[in-house]
């Protein structure tokens, strides 16, 4: 059986579609081929990359892409994590999944360092569970 392509998209690909990656990535371990896009580019958040590394996780190589990188690639399931993906998401051809989970955004996150650390691992965490039980029951 072949590798499932995964795509996950997000507005920027900068936190949640970053996080949605790695953990996917992990959990997936070599049964998937995790790819992540934006409908912009924004860069990754250092914050991002940050709380991952408190999981053990490194994303710091990562990159934020345009979903028009991956036009080649025959995906399998698209992954939206954000109510405006969602709405924005382009059509891919052939017989591609689509879901959708709509993360708060850490990035919008206000108040003191603390506070917005803690909307990080808060949404790093959600983002997490999910990761999880979507490779459990869609990625065989």
């Amino acid at each position: 059986m072949s590798k499932k392509n995964i795509l996950v998209l997000c507005t920027g690909n900068s936190c949640r579609s970053q996080l949605a990656e790695g953990y996917l990535r992990f959990f997936a371990v070599d049964k998937a081929n995790v790819y992540s896009a934006g409908i912009e580019t924004h860069g990754v958040n250092p914050k991002a990359i940050q709380v991952m590394a408190e999981d053990h996780i490194d994303i710091s190589k990562h990159t934020s892409k345009h979903v028009d990188e991956y036009t080649a690639i025959p995906f399998d399931r698209v992954i939206t994590v954000c109510d405006n993906a969602n709405e924005a998401c382009p059509f891919f051809p052939g017989q591609v999944e689509r879901f959708h989970e709509n993360f708060p955004d850490p990035a919008k996150a206000t108040g003191t360092p603390e506070d917005v650390m803690d909307e990080f691992r808060r949404v790093r965490d959600m983002i997490k569970v999910y990761a999880a039980g979507f490779v459990s029951k869609h990625v065989n």
